[in-house]
């Protein structure tokens, strides 16, 4: 069963909705009914102030909260943020079928005590279809995702790795306007297609999100240097090196050790210091690494 997960920052929850949602023991029928299945999730207020939807993922397993009796986990993967936020009235039309179904001066109500709640599969549908405009075109026989087959469709557009790829390199570059953190570099072609690319931080083959907290825009260079853990970054966002193994022409075109690497405009899209731990943990432990 599909399900709508209301989340927002600062809610007192223990909440990373790119791996886990923290819920009271109330729901945890409708959680576990969505076990295996997808999640939308639902912030109070969006840009502009229209409340939305801005992201999906799967549900992989219910845990109880040891340290919280009467909390829940609802663990998630393939968390995958909406190029465009999906509004939750659009014109006098609520996008959950529960919402349409009441009268409208009812719905404040309705609302109350329901911060995850059942969602029909069409209405899910059609939220990936909004909030995932540009990827439809990446799977065959669009016309028909839209028809008879839309939930096999659906599905291969949240699970394909070469479309969340797509995706992650998008908005990474976007987020930091094609520029590379390290270098300084903002490089392209005549047709407009720009150097740089978008590395993550804690690799997905070891658990980590496609999520833009989850990025750093980099040049080839800096991206091969950052992979192998020759480079890292500090706890307040400046270069970390291992001086001694990269080579004199390299250290003139990344930024000195200790100086601050470029950061998105935007303080939600910058990186999570949870992830860059994770990456420099790593960097300081490898004691003998692979040498260029």
């Amino acid at each position: 069963m599909k399900s709508v997960f209301d989340t927002k920052p600062n809610s007192g929850y223990d909440d990373d909705i790119s791996q886990k949602y923290q819920f009271p023991k109330r729901y945890l029928s409708i959680a576990e009914n969505s076990l295996d299945d997808w999640v939308v999730f639902r912030r109070p207020r969006a840009d502009g102030g229209n409340l939305a939807y801005f992201a999906t993922a799967r549900v992989a397993k219910i845990e109880p909260d040891l340290s919280a009796p009467g909390m829940f986990y609802a663990y998630l993967q393939n968390f995958l943020e909406f190029e465009n936020v999906v509004p939750w009235n659009d014109n006098g039309q609520y996008a959950e079928q529960a919402l349409r179904d009441i009268p409208k001066a009812e719905v404040g109500v309705f609302m109350r005590g329901r911060s995850v709640r059942p969602l029909e599969e069409n209405d899910f549908n059609r939220m990936i279809a909004v909030g995932l405009p540009t990827y439809w075109d990446e799977i065959p026989n669009t016309e028909l995702a839209l028809k008879a087959d839309r939930p096999r469709r659906v599905e291969q557009v949240l699970t394909n790795r070469v479309i969340r790829d797509r995706d992650f390199r998008r908005r990474i570059c976007l987020a930091y306007n094609n520029r590379c953190a390290v270098t300084g570099f903002r490089m392209s072609d005549e047709d407009g297609n720009f150097e740089v690319q978008a590395a993550h931080i804690w690799p997905v083959a070891e658990g980590g999100p496609d999520t833009t907290q989850n990025g750093l825009a980099l040049s080839s260079t800096a991206h091969w240097l950052f992979d192998r853990h020759l480079i890292s970054i500090s706890s307040d966002y400046r270069l970390l090196i291992r001086e001694e193994l990269l080579p004199a022409d390299v250290k003139k075109v990344v930024k000195s050790p200790g100086e601050a690497i470029g950061l998105p405009k935007t303080e939600a899209d910058r990186p999570s210091l949870k992830y860059i731990a994770k990456h420099r943990a790593k960097f300081e432990a490898k004691k003998q690494p692979t040498i260029i």
